[in-house]
């Protein structure tokens, strides 16, 4: 008898278990924490962003979700991880067009993901315009009169990037092959002294994002003259377009993603919640602050933007014997 009631009471209690589980699986989603991998370092531009935009996606899901930074490779291995994770909706990843774009191009050896069979676009988020600045106390006023002084001169003009295959080297071809002019490319490998190398008078020109020059314009010390995408703070500096050329500068840009395959019942909560996210007022009046231009796409807009920028920075990249699928 006791053994008959002991498995009475073990067959309750699975039968408990199982009916939890089954409940807790017919709740709509999501019914617990979702985690943000975030592919880069705690305290860059890419995870100030992300960590802005998951806190207000979080309250409009009403579920927590928990950032996690996973660097490395120039953010590709974060969005590795993003790319093979469980397609349930409960891991998104914070992605840069560095890793869905340019590492293809540059090191196909290191990439083990398909950006455009592997990952789910759910929504642009910001872009951060590359600009064109010199010391103040240069002659040069604008962007034609630096272009008019490189035709007359090529290759005086020295032009600090953040390296070779950065998305400030490829804005630099793209200035060259429109305009004819010829710059002297000096790369460096990122941080702060892009901009030190063009106040200490070691290149003439520095090409890199506006968030690096604010503080500096600010102060009088540098002259921002041409910008890869318009901003509301600097309606006096153009873009390439405006100027009359036919394509404007490569922008570098941040987007929520999730690995390809997602069920449709979470795309229908999952997509438009990124979207109010996005275009919410106070996170959009936040972000805008620190100099980046919140900028939704759908994801089929994003998917489209990425694709065309893959073709045009591969154009480039075979043209100058760049990278490694030449």
């Amino acid at each position: 008898m006791k053994r008959f009631i002991f498995a009475a009471g073990q067959l309750l209690i699975m039968g408990a278990l199982i009916a939890g589980a089954s409940t807790l699986l017919a709740q709509p989603y999501p019914n617990r924490p979702i985690q943000l991998i975030i592919a880069n370092v705690p305290g860059s531009l890419m995870d100030i962003n992300s960590r802005a935009l998951s806190e207000e996606l979080g309250k409009i899901l009403g579920t927590q979700i928990i950032p996690i930074n996973k660097p490395g490779a120039g953010t590709v291995l974060g969005t590795e991880a993003v790319a093979r994770s469980k397609k349930d909706g409960y891991t998104l990843g914070y992605i840069s067009n560095s890793a869905m774009v340019y590492a293809r191009i540059l090191n196909p050896e290191t990439i083990h993901y398909d950006p455009e069979k592997d990952l789910e676009p759910l929504g642009l988020h910001v872009l951060f315009p590359q600009s064109i600045a010199v010391q103040t106390n240069s002659p040069w006023k604008t962007f034609n009169e630096l272009v008019g002084y490189a035709k007359k001169n090529p290759g005086k003009l020295r032009v600090s990037t953040m390296g070779m295959g950065s998305i400030a080297h490829f804005a630099l071809e793209v200035i060259q092959s429109l305009t004819g002019a010829q710059f002297t490319h000096v790369p460096f490998k990122g941080g702060e002294s892009v901009i030190t190398a063009l106040l200490g008078g070691h290149v003439e020109v520095t090409c890199d994002t506006i968030t690096k020059f604010v503080s500096h314009v600010e102060s009088g010390k540098l002259r921002v003259l041409l910008m890869s995408y318009k901003m509301p703070g600097y309606p006096h500096v153009p873009t390439m377009m405006e100027l009359g050329y036919k394509q404007d500068l490569p922008t570098p840009w941040f987007a929520l993603y999730a690995p390809s395959g997602l069920p449709e019942e979470v795309k229908k909560v999952l997509m438009p919640a990124v979207e109010k996210a996005i275009k919410n007022p106070e996170l959009k009046a936040k972000i805008e602050k620190m100099q980046f231009v919140v900028h939704y796409e759908s994801p089929i807009e994003l998917k489209s933007r990425t694709a065309e920028e893959y073709e045009e920075a591969l154009a480039i990249a075979q043209k100058i014997g760049l990278g490694k699928m030449n």
